[in-house]
């Protein structure tokens, strides 16, 4: 049972009020063992997925320290850290809904059930105060979705860059996360007036001033976050279909920036679920909170991550990477490095010369996107202003020297 078992049946045989049913049905104030368990259960799974969190963003600044150091760090390596605090302060609040309020809100109740709850009641104490972590935790959990999404879009920012065509589309993303979250908070915090009626008990305050189960905050929420997914994954779509990479990379990079869908779904999920919940509609939105946020933050890390594991296992002899070239044949690629010599500069201008080149798309150039991930996406000291980065690939019948600003 635990300690938090036993102080919950300390505390319900102290008040006699263990498995006691109020006249006509009023309320059922269980606290026996299985409920308890529950609890416990998710308890343990809510704070596993933290430390998971913790562990992941930690990985990503040690892996942006190792490739562009401290020095070099982009808005979203700040932001990340703080989203992983407001990760922290979501978990506590989803731990009191169910240790501390027993999962209950002002929702679930009949006219009857209202009028003859005793405001100097435990019952009435736990809703309330329930109902009011209801209404925390909807924001952290907002907040910290959008603190995710605005990471994602400075994230495609440095991988687009360069793209002219890309620049209206990223500034756009900028834009749409600014205004969705405003919009999603709004309808949070002001969707239900005055803000007293989240937490009223008697006369009942109506669908939109129960917070657990408020359809305005489920449709809204739901709706906009799916629709910044949405949108954030087809920016580097574009990217990848023009991509000139052995299929096995593309389809890396393809599951790398389409991660959002499992969060769509995680999201679709867990509005379901709490609007058919019914009487544990409390219950379900903290719980589900935490693992919907918990697959954003993995997603949100990943392509930060994933080149460093990528390289530690070429160098541990795990992985062949491919690139293409004629008739099948294999090609090495150099390390980019800033200016290849006269050399490489006239092989360049008598290729230009000879022949219409293609324009090679950043992700197109093989051992690039990942060994040198960072200085491809624009990560280069501030202080060289325009940074030039060529790469030559030499074969055994051709020599190409491509360059990428």
């Amino acid at each position: 049972m635990g300690w938090a078992g036993a102080r919950n049946l300390f505390l319900c045989l102290s008040l006699a009020k263990c498995d006691f049913i109020f006249d006509d049905s009023i309320f059922l104030l269980y606290t026996g063992q299985e409920d308890m368990a529950a609890t416990d259960d998710f308890t343990i799974e809510a704070f596993t997925l933290l430390a998971l969190a913790i562990v992941t963003i930690a990985v990503r600044i040690v892996a942006r320290c190792l490739t562009v150091g401290v020095k070099n760090f982009q808005l979203d390596d700040y932001l990340m850290p703080v989203a992983g605090i407001v990760y922290g302060f979501e978990t506590a609040a989803a731990y009191c809904v169910g240790a501390w309020w027993k999962g209950l809100a002002n929702n679930a109740m009949t006219d009857q059930q209202r009028l003859a709850l005793d405001p100097a009641s435990e019952e009435f104490s736990l809703r309330v105060g329930g109902s009011k972590t209801q209404v925390v935790g909807w924001s952290l959990y907002t907040t910290l979705l959008w603190l995710l999404k605005a990471c994602m879009a400075i994230f495609f920012s440095r991988v687009a860059a360069g793209l002219v065509n890309m620049t209206i589309r990223i500034r756009l993303a900028y834009l749409f996360v600014a205004a969705t979250y405003i919009a999603v908070i709004c309808s949070i915090l002001f969707g239900c007036h005055p803000m007293s009626k989240n937490w009223q008990i008697y006369p009942d305050p109506g669908n939109y001033c129960q917070p657990a189960v408020s359809h305005i905050d489920v449709y809204v929420t739901v709706t906009l976050n799916v629709a910044t997914d949405v949108y954030l994954i087809s920016i580097p779509t574009p990217m990848l279909f023009k991509a000139r990479l052995p299929w096995r990379e593309k389809l890396e990079l393809l599951v790398l920036f389409s991660g959002g869908i499992f969060v769509m779904a995680a999201g679709i999920l867990r509005c379901v679920l709490i609007v058919t919940a019914g009487a544990n509609g409390a219950q379900q939105a903290g719980s589900w909170a935490c693992r919907e946020t918990f697959v954003a933050v993995i997603i949100g890390n990943a392509p930060m991550i994933y080149p460093l594991f990528r390289r530690m296992a070429r160098r541990a002899g795990w992985y062949i990477s491919t690139t293409y070239g004629h008739g099948g044949n294999t090609s090495q690629s150099y390390p980019l490095s800033e200016g290849d010599g006269k050399q490489a500069s006239h092989d360049a201008e008598s290729t230009a010369q000879s022949r219409k080149k293609k324009f090679r798309h950043p992700l197109s150039i093989p051992d690039t996107q990942w060994g040198e991930w960072e200085r491809l996406s624009g990560d280069g000291d501030e202080k060289e202003g325009i940074t030039v980065v060529r790469e030559t690939i030499v074969r055994s019948k051709d020599r190409r020297d491509s360059s990428i600003l």
